[in-house]
């Protein structure tokens, strides 16, 4: 078991006991899956990048299992917008980026971007580093099991627009997939759920954790969305 310190300076535990059937294969992917399988967009070898975190948050909603959202409000600098997972860039008192640091800053940004209150939150794994050139970030993706929900929301309209839960079942139903195209000729996953587009880094985690958990459905790939430049 892995320990960190939480936004209020306690114990944070990195660990799988007790978690829900349905997360089990998540898990397994979590520990298995290299960091080419999920991105060919990988940290530069210099160090380059600056180092952040997101929560890939599990919950569990009426309609069975679900991810929590944020829509990033429109006047942002970068990915202004866009669906994404709750994260930012670490802080110095999150701690040591190569250790225990993307534990705390994924935590601390949710509480921050959502108002969860990160002591119901189990953080069970963490992806390999990834790399999102637009904006030189090299991102941790941390997951993380909601034990204990708690009312969650915008809570500073500056940086995030709405937040919200997407079931895991519409995520897998093929109605709602597509490929996005952005006129650069890049092509990757998109979901269209909960009245947004969700595309990008975001999508291509969500696509690969589908895939390798096993829950991936097929897909018609030949559905294409395209987005413009500004995107």
């Amino acid at each position: 078991m892995k320990r960190a310190s939480d936004t209020q300076g306690g114990p944070v535990a990195l660990s799988k006991d007790g978690l829900p059937g349905w997360l089990h294969p998540v898990a397994h992917a979590v520990e298995t899956v290299r960091p080419g399988q999920l991105s060919r967009f990988l940290p530069p070898a210099d160090g380059a990048g600056r180092q952040s975190a997101v929560l890939v948050l599990f919950g569990e909603g009426v309609r069975g299992p679900e991810l929590l959202l944020m829509e990033r409000a429109s006047s942002l600098r970068s990915h202004a917008g866009q669906p994404s997972f709750p994260g930012g860039a670490l802080d110095p008192e999150d701690g040591d980026p190569s250790g225990d640091g993307p534990l705390r800053a994924a935590l601390r940004e949710a509480e921050e971007e959502t108002g969860l209150d990160p002591a119901g939150v189990q953080l069970f794994g963490a992806l390999p580093r990834l790399y999102i050139p637009v904006s030189g970030f090299v991102v941790t993706p941390v997951l993380g099991w909601w034990r204990e929900p708690t009312p969650v929301g915008v809570v500073d309209p500056n940086e995030t627009a709405r937040v919200f839960t997407v079931p895991v079942a519409d995520l897998t139903d093929p109605a709602n997939r597509a490929t996005a195209v952005h006129p650069s000729g890049h092509r990757g996953p998109a979901f269209l759920v909960e009245s947004a587009l969700v595309w990008g880094f975001t999508a291509g985690i969500i696509d690969r954790l589908l895939h390798f958990a096993g829950w991936e459905r097929p897909w018609d790939r030949e559905k294409q969305v395209p987005l413009d430049w500004r995107a």
